[in-house]
């Protein structure tokens, strides 16, 4: 998949796998059709940030839930 291109199927692929990475309990709350094209850069940066790291402190977890509702429309 090529991220370099906004789309919305990228959006949607991104949101999901940062959802299954994070192993969110809340699926609701970060509903891929929430994020648009308009945050993409911002997004792709998270994305990168989360799929590198294999574990995740309470507060960085908290931090990057509240940077994903940050970028939903």
């Amino acid at each position: 998949m090529d991220l370099s291109v906004p789309s919305k199927e990228n959006v949607v692929y991104m949101v999901d796998q940062m959802k299954d990475k994070l192993r969110m309990v809340n699926v609701d709350a970060m509903k891929s059709e929430n994020f648009d094209e308009a945050n993409y850069e911002d997004l792709v940066y998270l994305y990168e940030m989360v799929m590198k790291r294999e574990t995740f402190s309470p507060s960085e977890m908290q931090a990057i839930v509240a940077e994903l509702g940050s970028l939903r429309k």
